[in-house]
C-alpha cells in the first residue's frame, strides 16, 4: 500500500510499505476514505521532534472496515468509521473514567505503527476505539469532511473547553488561530459563551474566528496584548483555553484569566519550563490540561454534525490526494494552509 512516510526534516514522502494484516482477534483493517495533517504532525516536520527516518505519520483518518477479526463485534466489513488519535481497550480503570488516552494499553497511530496517511490502518481494540459514522454524513462531502475533524482538532478545542469549565453566558479567551484554536471558538460558541475573545495574528484566519463565533478579535503580536484583554473584560476572561504549545502563550493564559477563573491548555507544551504558581494561588485560578481523550466527545458531537448544528470543515483549507501529501506539509508548515484533508480512497 501507499503512505507518507518521515525521512527527515522536511522531507516527507509517499512510499509503498506492506500492508496491514489482523494481528489479534480483536483488531480490524480499515480502509482510510479521508486523512488530515495535523499541525502537531509539523514538530517532525520542522524537527523538533526525536521522530525515526522510516516513520508513518498521520493520526487522524476515517474510513470503512475492510476486515474485522473474530473478537469483533460490533463492526462488519463495510461499516463507516472515524477513528480517534489514539487506540484505547475499553476496558481499564482509566478507559471507564473517560481517560481513554491513559489506557493501560493505549498506542497512537504514526510512528511504528500504521499512519493515518496511507491507504489502511490497522486498528487494535476496534470495538472500544472507533466510532460509527452515520450515512447521512458520509454521503454528505462537506459533514464527512466535519466527521474527519471531530478525530482531533474539533475533539480536541472542545475539550480545552470543558476543561476551561466555559459557561452559558460566561466569557471565552482563545489563544491561538490556527485548528484548534479556531475549534475552540467553534465549542465554545456550541456551549453558550456570550463573549469570545480569538487571540492570534492571522487575519484570514481571525476572520474564520467571527464566522465560528468569535465575538472581538486581539493582535496576538501586540506587546501590550495581556493588558488589552484585562481591559477589555474587566478584569480577566472566566475561562482561557490555551491552543498554541509552549511557554509564551501559557504565560499570556495565566496573565489573562480571571481571579477565580479557569485555564486550559490543549497546545502541546514543547519547551515549557514552568508557570506562574504564585499568580494561580494568589488569584484562585485552576489550571489543566492536556491531551483530549477524543472517543469521549466523538459520537456527542457527531449528532450535531449529523443536524447541521456543528460545522468545523472550513478549518481544512486545502484538499489534496494523499500523493501529494508533502505538499500539504509545506503548505502548512508556511502558513499558507490552516488545516489539510487528504483524499485517500474513494466511499
Amino acid at each position: 500500500m501507499k503512505a507518507t512516510v518521515f525521512h527527515g526534516t522536511g522531507d516527507m514522502r509517499v512510499e509503498t510499505v506492506a500492508d496491514p494484516s489482523i494481528v489479534e482477534p480483536t483488531d480490524a483493517v480499515v480502509r482510510v476514505v479521508n486523512a488530515a495533517i495535523c499541525g502537531s504532525d509539523l514538530w517532525w516536520y520542522r524537527g523538533l521532534s526525536s521522530a525515526t527516518p522510516g516513520q508513518r505519520t498521520g493520526h487522524e483518518f476515517i474510513g470503512v472496515i475492510e476486515e474485522a477479526g473474530s473478537g469483533v463485534s460490533h463492526y462488519k466489513r463495510g461499516d463507516i468509521v472515524a477513528a480517534p488519535f489514539n487506540w484505547s481497550d475499553g476496558s481499564c480503570t482509566f478507559c471507564h473514567e473517560g481517560v481513554f488516552n491513559s489506557c493501560v494499553h493505549v498506542g497512537y497511530w504514526g510512528g511504528d505503527n500504521d499512519g493515518g496517511q496511507g491507504q489502511f490502518v490497522r486498528v487494535p481494540f476496534a470495538d472500544a476505539t472507533l466510532s460509527t459514522i452515520p450515512e447521512g454524513i458520509a454521503h454528505d462531502a462537506n459533514k464527512r469532511t466535519s466527521a474527519l475533524a471531530l478525530t482531533d482538532v474539533m475533539s480536541t478545542g472542545h475539550h480545552g473547553c470543558v476543561r476551561a469549565r466555559v459557561a452559558r453566558g460566561g466569557t471565552v479567551a482563545v489563544i491561538g488561530d490556527g485548528a484548534v484554536g479556531l475549534c475552540a471558538v467553534l465549542a465554545a460558541k456550541r456551549l453558550g459563551a456570550a463573549r469570545i475573545i480569538a487571540i492570534g495574528h492571522h487575519p484570514s484566519r481571525l476572520e474564520q474566528a467571527v464566522a465560528f463565533g468569535a465575538t472581538d478579535i486581539v493582535d496576538s503580536k501586540d506587546p501590550d496584548v495581556a493588558a488589552n484583554i484585562i481591559e477589555l473584560t474587566k478584569g480577566g476572561a472566566h475561562s482561557v483555553v490555551e491552543a498554541v504549545g509552549g511557554q509564551g502563550p501559557l504565560d499570556l493564559a495565566i496573565q489573562i484569566a480571571r481571579p477565580g477563573g479557569f485555564v486550559s491548555f490543549v497546545g502541546i507544551p514543547i519547551g515549557t519550563q514552568n508557570f506562574d504558581a504564585r499568580r494561580l494561588f494568589s488569584h484562585n485560578i485552576t489550571i489543566g490540561g492536556a491531551v483530549a481523550p477524543a472517543h469521549a466527545y466523538i459520537d456527542e458531537l457527531m449528532r450535531d454534525v449529523a443536524a447541521g448544528t456543528l460545522d468545523p470543515s472550513p478549518v481544512f483549507t486545502l484538499r489534496l490526494p494523499l500523493e501529494e501529501s508533502p505538499r500539504g506539509y509545506a503548505a502548512m508548515d508556511d502558513r499558507s494552509a490552516i488545516k489539510v484533508i487528504l483524499d485517500v480512497s474513494p466511499l
